[in-house]
């Protein structure tokens, strides 16, 4: 456990797939979570730096330029630009470990899946599996850091700390066709899947 230099503020912003959670240090985004989730944020956060205040802006106004930047970035993710999260600059803590594991998400193209087989194929550790789900399920920065195009090897959506629903959600705004994922599909060994919907 470290203890933070700067003091983290919260900001929120709406969103499609309800209130978004933006927790920063000054310097980077170090949460991303949900309206709901706040108990399971806090948890994360106390984890890493012990007894956690946020400091929150009463209002937009209060926004500082990185809270007003990652705003704008994410409302430009969820209005259809996929890659404007890919240069967010995130700190997301963790063990080496975690922190290989949350980096090579950002290796997944939008509108790509991966199974967390694949992914620790990727990491060079096919053996772990179980850790990478085990570190999937702890990402404390979702959308930016993707767990969201991690899935089961059957193709099942398996769990999102954020809910099933978002999930979807993300993975249709993407462009991967879920009615693909009912009947498995099977890549190449170590290639990502790509679902993406083919219109015209």
């Amino acid at each position: 456990m470290t203890q933070s230099c700067k003091p983290l503020r919260l900001a929120k912003m709406a969103s499609p797939i309800g209130e978004i959670l933006l927790v920063t240090d000054g310097q980077a985004l170090v949460s991303l979570d949900y309206e709901g989730y706040e108990a399971r944020l806090m948890r994360l956060l106390a984890k890493r730096y012990g007894n956690v205040e946020l400091e929150q802006p009463s209002d937009i106004e209060g926004f500082t330029a990185l809270e007003t930047d990652l705003i704008a970035r994410i409302s430009a993710y969820l209005g259809g630009d996929l890659t404007a999260v890919d240069s967010i600059p995130v700190n997301p803590g963790g063990t080496k470990f975690q922190a290989n594991v949350w980096q090579a998400l950002r290796s997944i193209p939008p509108g790509t899946i991966m199974s967390y087989g694949e992914l620790a194929r990727q990491l060079g550790n096919p053996n772990a599996v179980r850790a990478v789900g085990t570190t999937n399920s702890l990402n404390p920065i979702s959308i930016v850091l993707p767990c969201h195009r991690v899935i089961g090897a059957n193709g099942s959506l398996t769990g999102y700390a954020g809910g099933l629903d978002r999930k979807r959600w993300l993975l249709e705004h993407e462009g991967v066709n879920l009615a693909q994922l009912k009947q498995p599909q099977r890549a190449s060994q170590g290639h990502q899947l790509s679902l993406l919907n083919s219109t015209p």
